[in-house]
Order: structure tokens, then sequence, then C-alpha cells
């Protein structure tokens, strides 16, 4: 999140009425607030804006918007939340394997758009005595520009999704964390696509930290209870 008193949202949706519903609601609730009714206006924008959250509808008329989804949490460091009328659960767990942060299904109210962008942004806030840089086991994270640096200084980007995850771990290490635990604290409902998320998000971290599938060293799964990060964990 930025600086400023008033978080930036973006809004990618080719429909207007959904556009002007959401950029009131939230421009009254205390955001600041972009909308593009094309992703190639949205994308320009993007130089020239840094949002915190962006919110993309799926169905637009000139990209693929899952394309421009996983692009988007590679890439910018934002809070990237989808709203679509897709409401099977293979595509919720698509569009959150692809690196979506949250998806929210239309019709929706307003009100719900609010409230779980605000629980994003919570969730994202943080160890005040954390800082932006992790090193542990020859690694360093670096939270400020979204890229994991190995031992020998060669980067890999992970995704905004990512990070939250990799976080969470690196602020309890060597404590178990549980589902519940990490649903409570990443903001994301009770489902099978939450669950899926997140296994596909760890084993995304575990290939970025070079992990042994079989027998990862750092990120250990306790069957049934949940996951243990074994590093030793130094910030700042």
């Amino acid at each position: 999140m930025t600086a400023k008193d008033r978080p930036l949202v973006t809004i990618l949706d080719d429909e207007p009425e959904i556009r002007t519903m959401l950029a009131e609601a939230l421009e009254e609730s205390g955001f600041d607030t972009l909308s593009f009714g094309r992703a190639r206006a949205f994308e320009a924008a993007l130089s020239r804006h840094r949002p915190d959250v962006c919110l993309v509808d799926l169905s637009l008329p000139d990209t693929d918007g899952l394309t421009l989804v996983h692009r988007l949490a590679l890439e910018q460091g934002a809070i990237v939340i989808i709203i679509s009328g897709r409401a099977e659960v293979q595509d919720r767990v698509t569009g959150l394997e692809l690196g979506a942060d949250d998806y929210i299904i239309k019709p929706f109210d307003p009100a719900e758009v609010v409230a779980r962008i605000r629980a994003r942004l919570r969730s994202t806030k943080p160890n005040p005595q954390a800082g932006d840089t992790a090193r542990f086991n020859g690694w360093t994270a670096h939270f400020d520009r979204y890229v994991l640096e190995n031992a020998e200084g060669a980067e890999t980007p992970f995704s905004h999704a990512e990070g939250e995850v990799l976080r969470l771990f690196l602020d309890s290490p060597k404590r178990l964390i549980s589902r519940a635990q990490m649903q409570e604290s990443l903001g994301g409902a009770a489902s099978e696509s939450f669950d899926r998320a997140m296994d596909v998000r760890i084993s995304r971290l575990r290939t970025k930290l070079s992990e042994d599938p079989k027998n990862p060293q750092l990120i250990k799964t306790i069957y049934g209870a949940g996951y243990i990060f074994l590093g030793d964990v130094t910030w700042g």
C-alpha cells in the first residue's frame, strides 16, 4: 500500500454501470479511483500511476482477462481482485492460481467489494518491526520489489499473492500455521478454491526457493495440521 492517505483503486470493466457503481462506493468509503473500459487504456495508465488495488473483469473486449491478471500479479505488486460473472469453481481456482488475491462473483453488493478490499489491505500491512527485506538460509526476500534473491545474486519475481504467503511464513518461523490461520490472516473465504489456491502458491514458492518437491526443507507440510517454515529469518 502506498504512503498516501487515500488508497488508489483501478477498475477495469467494460460495463459503464458497474464502473460507476464501484467508483461511487469506493470514493464514498475513502478511496481514490480510476476507471477503464478497455485493457489498453488501463495498462497505459499503469505507467503513470501505482494503484494499491486492481479490480479486473475477466470478460474484456480487447484482451484475455486471465492473462492480464497473471501479468499484473507478477509485475505490479498491487492487490489484484477479479470481478466476474464466471461462477464456476474452476474459474475461481484458475484466477487464484494465476496470482489473483481474491475473486468476487457478479452480481455483487458494492459494500461487499469495499469490505473485501479493506480486508486485503489490512492483510498486507507489514509487521511494524519487519521492514521490507528478510534474509533466510542464503535467500533474501525483497518485499518492496517482489523478488527473491539467491546467494549468487540471481533474482526471481514473485506475485503479490505469493508474497502474502511468504511473509506469513517469515513472520512466524518454526511455528505451525494451520489452514484456518492462513484463511484468517490472508482474508480468504473458506472454500475449495481458497485451499487449492494456497496449495498452488506454496508449490510455486517451493519451486522458486529451489526446494525438492518430494522433500522440501524450508516449507514443510504437516499433514492434517498445516505448514511450518523451518528457515532462520532475519528482518531488515
